[in-house]
């Protein structure tokens, strides 16, 4: 059996300001997300979306441009499976007048474009949306909590869904202090955050209890350390590349990703910090043991390991 090994950092011991770190950070969330709320998006709050088709790909800014000099305000600009079909969706409620409208200000201006279509949302849908939305990550939580119960031990279930949900509160958190639009890419990052977020405590949480089986000498607190020496290269190593593609997608793909890009670039690095701390700061509060995480032992085995 492997014997304890002494590290060069401490992890652990770093653990009750981690808390208090937490602590700030989900009850500065929760206030910013009580008093400013989030900026919904389109998505959420209805609105009119028109899409046109130009002879030639036009320069979005050059669109947002002529529309804040035509007096509109909230709108969104991006492409729509072309470099020259542009979608356009605004907060305004309207019908095909709007759309002419738009059309004939961008065509005023010089743009050889069609209107190929336009659509209206109404609020109605937007409730829906936003009902659903939250019911969707109350579920993937509760998954998470009867999946990895199953798969580990209860006590690993609350201390992989207690980090998932921090990490969303933050995530939505930082949202609401700068008021970036939430619309529903910010949604699938927030669930992809999950799925990141709970793959990485995984890990951690197999070593954990791998660990638990085999070192005969340690408290908790010596086992957990040692485990997230074992796994911290490799939680660098994929959070580090993951990072590498977000920033990559944040700065070239474009303004129609720029928020979902934003929200995943926080939850990876809230992510990777709470799969360390988080999760290892609950197992402890809670007191795991060896003896949770030992396998029961069949009928006469025990003699059969004596003789071997």
């Amino acid at each position: 059996m492997p014997d304890m090994e002494k590290q060069p950092f401490d992890f652990m011991g770093l653990r009750k300001i981690a808390s208090a770190l937490s602590i700030v950070l989900v009850v500065a969330s929760i206030a910013l997300l009580g008093v400013r709320g989030l900026n919904l998006g389109m998505d959420f709050t209805g609105g009119t979306s028109v899409e046109l088709e130009y002879a030639e790909a036009p320069s979005l800014d050059g669109i947002r441009n002529t529309l804040t000099e035509a007096g509109y305000e909230q709108f969104a600009v991006q492409n729509f499976g072309a470099d020259t079909t542009v979608l356009i969706r605004m907060a305004e409620a309207g019908n095909d007048e709007l759309a002419l409208e738009v059309a004939g200000v961008l065509t005023a201006d010089g743009a050889d474009l069609e209107l190929v279509s336009s659509e209206f949302v109404g609020s109605q849908v937007g409730e829906e949306l936003k009902e659903d939305s939250g019911l969707g990550l109350l579920i993937a939580l509760a998954v998470v909590l009867i999946y990895v119960g199953m798969r580990f031990q209860f006590k690993f279930g609350i201390a992989s869904v207690i980090p998932l949900a921090h990490d969303v509160i933050i995530v939505l958190g930082v949202f609401a202090l700068f008021q970036w639009t939430f619309d529903l890419t910010v949604l699938a990052a927030l669930l992809a955050v999950i799925g990141y977020s709970l793959n990485d405590t995984i890990v951690v949480a197999d070593r954990i209890r791998e660990n638990f089986r085999k070192m005969r000498v340690g408290e908790a607190w010596d086992i957990i350390n040692q485990s997230i020496h074992e796994t911290i290269t490799r939680t660098i190593n994929t959070s580090g590349t993951t990072l590498v593609v977000l920033l990559a997608l944040y700065f070239l793909g474009g303004e129609a990703i720029n928020n979902f890009a934003l929200a995943l670039i926080i939850g990876v690095v809230v992510g990777t910090y709470s799969s360390i701390y988080v999760s290892a700061n609950m197992l402890m509060v809670m007191g795991v043991t060896r003896e949770d995480l030992m396998v029961p032992a069949k009928e006469g085995s025990g003699e059969e390991e004596e003789e071997q």
